[in-house]
């Protein structure tokens, strides 16, 4: 067993080779920048080449002082048990079947302090079988279980779960997702601890981790947790707390629950990206919003590519749709203190959206001309995904960090269309990934079960009727 003064020094020694890989690669990408940029030169493009090159180095530099904050970022300590606040887990679902049985499973056996603890289970007008998991986690559970007649998406959902909300504090719970035992304590220690924090996000895994792309999503999760909100989450501007797994003080949401329902993008109702609304909907309010790496949750990702890219292409729109409304208070006094650091890290992420959308044509003219240009990318890919390799071999196990340049090359060869084209439909609403059940495969909802219920513990899951 490896001894714990010992263990940073094994995870740094795990780290070494993809470290070494990413300077062999970093040493032969300059290279090749330094020709690109010399041939680009002599074409007289010097300004092109300048931009381009200012760009990346701003985003080495961004990245180093991402890396200085997360070696600061420490998460906050679970209070003693006298200090938890009350609160209520709110699980919208829809066609999600057994697995939201499951997921309130795992919620109920948290080691919270069950007279604080309230569950309230939404279901979004399934038209399969989760009504019935839904009553059973009310009857064998002591849920609230709460069935709206006709399917309005996950924000509607949610709204109905805040509607009946009770305590200090709304956790919310993707219904294919699992908390762990210490999840909830570890949560809303920020919120018990510092008065100015308005929400908190937790850490995010693979719960099928099975098959290549779900090993490949398992590091990427890490990497965008464990480095990307770690490091804002010192600045406390965590720009998305993710609706599998966050907390929020209950007086906040109450604030601006209606104006988050009611959200329109480009005339139509939001109906996507209901966390990334209202992560910024906090941040506008001047709350600090920070991640929690000690509360986990388990969720289930898309195994194969057509899923893959659905929720990637819905995750894009959402991106910048909320980068949009970022932009329209960032650089106002939207927060006392800590304003310049969220506006860097703004401007960087929005020229990275825009240059995306620019590259893809150009890369792929690019390769038309000279295919030479694939063996450039693929390097590129794999200097890029180094880095979060490195990521997951220090906070994770160097075993399996590998997954990252498979990542990287599917990004790069697969999905670098998926933001281009979100560039071009931010204003589709679909949610992709959720479609009705397949006829005859689940039976419907039986008759017996009511198109419009709300249940207690106590009731009758037989007749849905509050007893």
């Amino acid at each position: 067993m490896t001894h714990p003064q010992t263990a940073p020094y094994r995870r740094i020694g795990e780290m070494i080779p993809w470290c070494a890989i990413a300077a062999g690669l970093l040493g032969f990408v300059a290279v090749a920048a330094h020709r690109l940029y010399a041939a680009a030169s002599t074409l007289g493009d010097d300004l092109i080449g300048l931009a381009l090159t200012t760009f990346g180095l701003g985003g080495l530099a961004i990245l180093v002082w991402r890396a200085r904050l997360v070696l600061a970022y420490r998460p906050v300590s679970a209070p003693p048990e006298n200090d938890l606040p009350s609160l209520t887990v709110v699980v919208p679902a829809f066609n999600e079947g057994r697995q939201l049985y499951d997921t309130v499973a795992s919620i109920a056996a948290s080691d919270y302090p069950k007279a604080r603890l309230h569950v309230v289970v939404v279901d979004d007008g399934s038209d399969d079988d989760t009504g019935l998991w839904a009553l059973r986690s009310a009857r064998d559970f002591g849920a609230i279980a709460v069935r709206c007649p006709v399917n309005r998406g996950k924000r509607h959902a949610l709204y109905e779960g805040f509607a009946r909300a009770r305590g200090d504090v709304i956790v919310t719970v993707d219904s294919d997702s699992e908390v762990t035992r210490d999840t909830l304590r570890n949560l809303v220690a920020p919120l018990v601890a510092d008065p100015e924090v308005g929400a908190v996000a937790g850490v995010v895994r693979v719960l099928n981790r099975k098959g290549a792309i779900a090993r490949m999503l398992d590091v990427s999760f890490t990497y965008a947790f464990d480095f990307i909100r770690a490091s804002e989450s010192v600045l406390g501007a965590v720009v998305c707390c993710p609706g599998a797994l966050s907390a929020y003080r209950r007086s906040e949401i109450e604030l601006v629950k209606d104006r988050w329902l009611k959200q329109r993008i480009f005339g139509r109702p939001a109906n996507i990206g209901e966390d990334r609304a209202l992560t910024n909907l906090m941040l506008r309010r001047g709350l600090r919003v920070v991640f929690q790496s000690n509360a986990a949750v388990l969720t289930k990702v898309p195994t194969h590519y057509r899923g893959l890219w659905r929720m990637l292409l819905r995750w894009a729109r959402s991106n910048i749709r909320e980068t949009m409304v970022l932009g329209g208070f960032v650089f106002r006094r939207f927060r006392r203190q800590g304003r310049t650091p969220i506006r860097v890290l703004f401007v960087h992420h929005a020229i990275g959206l825009a240059l995306a959308g620019l590259a893809f044509p150009a890369t792929i003219a690019a390769i038309v001309l000279h295919p030479v240009v694939l063996v450039w990318l693929a390097f590129a890919s794999l200097l890029t995904a180094s880095v979060p390799a490195a990521v997951y071999a220090f906070r994770r196990q160097s075993r399996g960090s590998g997954w990252a340049f498979g990542w990287g090359l599917l990004s790069t060869f697969a999905l670098s269309w998926v933001t281009p084209f979100a560039l071009l439909t931010p204003h589709r609403t679909g949610w992709l990934t959720r479609t009705p059940a397949q006829q005859g495969v689940t039976g419907g909802v039986p008759r017996s079960l009511p198109r419009e219920t709300t249940v207690e513990a106590g009731s009758n899951p037989a007749t849905g009727l509050a007893g």
